[in-house]
This record gives structure tokens, sequence and C-alpha cells, in this order.
């Protein structure tokens, strides 16, 4: 049986600008973003450093978490970064 990877991820603008999502493909989605190939609020925010990600084999799972993380006021939101990045490199630069 195939098993299957999926992301929750966090993209951060120059301005500090913070965008949650999901994905079965990072380094394809990331990739989007920095092309201001997806419209809306990353095109319109310049979201396009990926400061945090957590990966699950669990689609649903992961959708809660998306859910659960895009609840939390910005200050957990910066300490959860932290704990993966503290100095809040854009991650992408690892898929180069």
């Amino acid at each position: 049986m195939k098993t299957h990877q999926y992301f929750v991820y966090i993209m951060a603008s120059p301005s500090g600008t913070l965008y949650i999502g999901v994905t079965n493909d990072l380094e394809r989605r990331v990739a989007q973003h920095q092309q201001d190939a997806i419209e809306g609020f990353t095109e319109k925010y310049g979201c396009k450093k990926l400061v945090y990600f957590e990966s699950t084999e669990d689609i649903n799972s992961a959708i809660v978490r998306e859910k659960q993380l895009k609840g939390w006021i910005r200050k957990k939101k910066e300490q959860l970064i932290r704990t993966m990045n503290p100095s809040w490199k854009d991650l992408s630069s690892d898929f180069r």
C-alpha cells in the first residue's frame, strides 16, 4: 500500500503577514506561491518565504491541524515557527 505525505505549512511576507496552508507536494506548492501562480491571499500580501512546515500521512489530520493553526493568535504561531526555524530563514532554500 502506497503511503501519502501531506504538509501543513506557513508562508511569510516581508512585512510579516502569515499564510497557513495544506498540500501533498510542498516543493511544488511553495514554488507556486513564490511565482505568484496562485491568485488570492498569498499573491496579494507577498507571502513567499516558507518559515514552517510539518508532515503527516493522513489528509484529515493535516486539515484539522491547518484549521487549528489558523485559529491561533499570532504570538502562538510565531512561537511555533521559532521551534523549527528560530531565525525565520526561508526553508525552501533547502529544496534547491
